[in-house]
């Protein structure tokens, strides 16, 4: 039987550049970011809508894009990434899939994943909502970044169950928490979070980010060490963390 060709999608854009949140913080990724969301936060700092083409750098880490009318060949994204590879050998940590929410296109992800990760580890940034979608992709992920969506930063829901379904699943393969937080975040909020975590696993570190606003962290250095020590008292080895790649002013 021959091979099903693999499909095409949408994407809003390609890029070489620095992990600036997370365990990986510091790493250099390509960066594959894919359209839409299924949450809508008030926070959210990211276009991620879908346009009639995708931006990609030429020369990666040069931060210049060309516009690739959209939707994508698979085998442009995998023909990108081994030149990349070739030209900067060893540059890079992996490939992060993020977004919006990159698990809305599981499907595809299905066909792509098995490829991409002979070329690179996988990295998946997640709203940790959407259990059943990372279940049939685990086995192709090397790590993932998952949120828990607090209420307080949000302005949604916080769905407790739905994301320690997700974490029971991501915790097959390496994992963290983030928590954005602010001010406003209360110490109930980071109780729940914490006890959740802990109840899936004590070796999942959590990863306090504080809301970065127009480049500027609006909390305070006293808040934050508060909430370090009251998740620390339930759930060990928490950082905190901000969105180092505002600071530093890449992609």
């Amino acid at each position: 039987m021959p091979m099903q060709p693999i499909p095409k999608t949408d994407l809003v854009e390609i890029f070489s550049s620095v992990q600036g949140e997370g365990v990986l913080v510091g790493y250099r990724q390509i960066f594959v970011r894919f359209p839409g969301c299924n949450l809508n936060c008030r926070y959210c700092d990211t276009d991620f809508s879908k346009s009639e083409s995708c931006q990609i750098e030429e020369i990666p880490g040069s931060g210049e894009l060309k516009d690739l009318k959209n939707p994508v060949d698979f085998n442009e994204v995998k023909n990108l990434l081994h030149a990349w590879d070739t030209a900067l050998p060893g540059a890079h940590h992996s490939i992060s899939l993020t977004g919006g929410e990159p698990l809305i296109h599981s499907e595809l992800l299905a066909t792509w994943l098995p490829e991409l990760k002979d070329i690179y580890p996988i990295y998946l940034e997640t709203n940790g909502t959407l259990p059943d979608q990372l279940e049939t992709l685990i086995d192709d992920i090397d790590w993932v970044s998952m949120d828990i969506k607090l209420h307080s930063q949000t302005g949604l829901r916080t769905d407790w169950e739905t994301h320690r379904l997700f974490l029971q699943i991501a915790n097959q393969t390496n994992c963290y928490v983030k928590l954005v937080v602010g001010d406003d975040t209360p110490d109930l909020e980071l109780q729940l979070a914490a006890d959740l975590v802990s109840g899936v696993s004590t070796k999942v570190p959590i990863i306090l980010q504080p809301v970065t606003l127009d480049n500027k962290i609006n909390i305070s250095t006293k808040r934050l060490l508060q909430m370090q020590a009251l998740i620390a008292e339930i759930q060990p080895g928490v950082r905190v963390i901000p969105q180092t790649h505002r600071f530093l002013g890449v992609l």
